[in-house]
């Protein structure tokens, strides 16, 4: 299987495990041990709701400014699963994520795997065999059972807490907190990035003696049109350069990173120039990403429960803007159609459905449906991410845009329909 290409080592992946979705430690823990790896001696975890892709990229640029070489790992990708595992910046190779799965595969004997524990072994697997000195790694989903949390960190950073993948984490903040919560090591720093603390984030850390770093009581930012500051426990930097992320997230999300860096102990990091000079060439497919379609306007955004909708509305209205707006939407059967819609009903004038492309997609009537019920608006049924764009170009004129959003299943999608991205 060692000579078949990555694609059809990933369509294998898929039949390993009856469960898409088999939270627990246990599995990845058995091989790692197998394994024997020589795992990075810094690790950072990143999790929460939302903002975490954005906070990996940011404390990519950041710690390589350093000299180490920083791997990265996060979920899922946009078009290709290379994505996923990041090399100094770089997309690992076919050959190199081949060779991981090799490995594993011929170690695990009759243990399980899910997709994404395959995955996230195999970016363990690939950042050793390239000696990285840092690794960061995106919790995928949750915190306590996540494949991620196998791996010993030296601190962690949580984004934020709303409501997503209720159907595995639980139907409120609080409980779905417990889980993200599970990050954390007693005696170690975990920054919460977020204004709003749920009380199990603080009663966890309590229990173990972990160092939580607070948003608004250990660290502070504060913005105009131009620059920003950021006052951290012993570190204050002012009149920095804006990140060159869009969205409303944007400096909620660097501030944590700066957080997370001061709490890790990279101080010589924490020097405004070095700083600018990271954040300044972040960029990121899919976050409030904006294109030309013809003389339209389309803005890209990954959105995919109620708090990302809120935070992409905030955005929308931030932007001087005087036309419609089209929205086209693919959204996953366990996501909640109507908490994205309603943030954005008095900003989307005309919705498209269209299936995204995963076997959990909604099937397009039935988000159609849910999306006029919601929005009280007509919304058009496309029966592909092409024709869907191409009905958004028919209707709209060079004064209006088109927003795409739902899912990272419906941007790639979208991102390669408009020939922007292709796959290698």
């Amino acid at each position: 299987m060692s000579q078949s290409s990555l694609a059809d080592w990933l369509t294998r992946l898929e039949g390993f495990s009856p469960h898409e979705i088999d939270l627990g430690l246990e599995r990845v823990l058995t091989v790692l041990e197998r394994l024997k790896l020589q795992l990075p001696a810094r690790v950072l975890h990143v999790a929460g709701t939302n903002g975490k892709g954005s906070s990996v990229a940011l404390l990519q640029s950041l710690l390589a400014t350093s000299g180490a070489k920083v791997g990265t790992y996060t979920s899922p990708h946009i078009l290709r699963f290379n994505e996923r595992i990041r090399l100094a910046g770089e997309e690992a190779s076919d050959q190199s994520i081949i060779d991981a799965f090799a490995r594993i595969d011929n170690v695990r004997g009759d243990t399980q795997l899910t997709y994404f524990e395959f995955g996230t072994i195999a970016a363990l697997v690939t950042f050793a065999a390239h000696h990285v000195d840092i690794a960061v790694l995106e919790v995928g989903m949750g915190g306590r059972l996540d494949a991620v949390n196998a791996v010993e960190p030296m601190a962690g950073l949580i984004t934020n807490v709303s409501l997503d993948h209720c159907d595995w984490l639980g139907n409120d903040v609080e409980a779905i907190a417990v889980e993200k919560a599970g990050i954390m090591r007693s005696g170690k720093p975990t920054v919460y990035a977020s204004l709003q603390v749920p009380a199990a984030i603080e009663r966890r850390a309590g229990e173990i003696g972990a160092d939580l770093v607070l948003a608004g009581r250990d660290y502070q930012w504060e913005s105009s049109d131009k620059e920003w500051c950021w006052q951290g426990r012993t570190h204050q930097l002012d009149g920095l350069a804006l990140p060159s992320l869009a969205g409303a997230m944007r400096l909620e999300n660097a501030a944590g990173v700066l957080a997370l860096i001061e709490a890790a102990g990279f101080d010589e990091l924490l020097e405004a120039a070095t700083v600018d000079r990271a954040f300044s060439s972040v960029s990121l497919p899919g976050r409030m990403q904006s294109v030309q379609i013809g003389g339209c306007q389309c803005l890209l955004d990954v959105a995919h429960n109620p708090a990302a909708a809120e935070a992409l509305a905030t955005s929308l209205d931030d932007t001087d803007f005087g036309g419609r707006t089209i929205a086209i939407v693919g959204m996953l059967d366990d996501k909640d159609v109507a908490g994205l819609v309603l943030p954005l009903v008095d900003i989307v004038d005309k919705w498209i459905a269209v299936r995204a492309n995963s076997p959990r997609a909604i099937a397009v009537d039935e988000l159609a449906r849910r999306v006029a019920n919601a929005s009280n608006k007509a919304c058009f049924e496309a029966q592909s991410v092409a024709q869907a764009i191409e009905h958004a170009r028919q209707v709209s004129t060079e004064n209006d845009r088109v927003l795409i959003t739902g899912s990272f299943y419906i941007v790639g999608p979208a991102l390669e329909a408009l020939g922007l991205y292709s796959p290698r």
